[in-house]
């Protein structure tokens, strides 16, 4: 079943993805969704553990930027309790 969601990127970045997803006749939200589930299926910590696929790079200028949400007091705390566990 779909489901719709709002997501927010850089003007350019979307006018690349459009083009891309275009030439290889797919849709933005299937190539979207593709990603995540490429993405979820990976045992991937942080988002430095990511691979950059080629086409990533096509699509981008520049280096990666992250834009993350500071973590929430207990998240940090469950992180901190979790690393002095190892």
């Amino acid at each position: 079943m779909d489901t719709k969601i709002t997501l927010s990127f850089d003007q350019e970045v979307i006018k690349k993805a459009k083009q891309y997803a275009d030439d290889n006749n797919i849709s933005l939200s299937r190539l979207t969704e593709f990603l995540y589930t490429q993405i979820t299926n990976e045992n991937y910590e942080t988002l430095e553990e990511l691979p950059i696929s080629e086409w990533v790079n096509r699509v981008a200028e520049g280096p990666a930027q992250y834009g993350t949400k500071p973590k929430k007091r207990k998240e940090l705390r469950e992180a901190f309790l979790k690393a002095k566990k190892k």
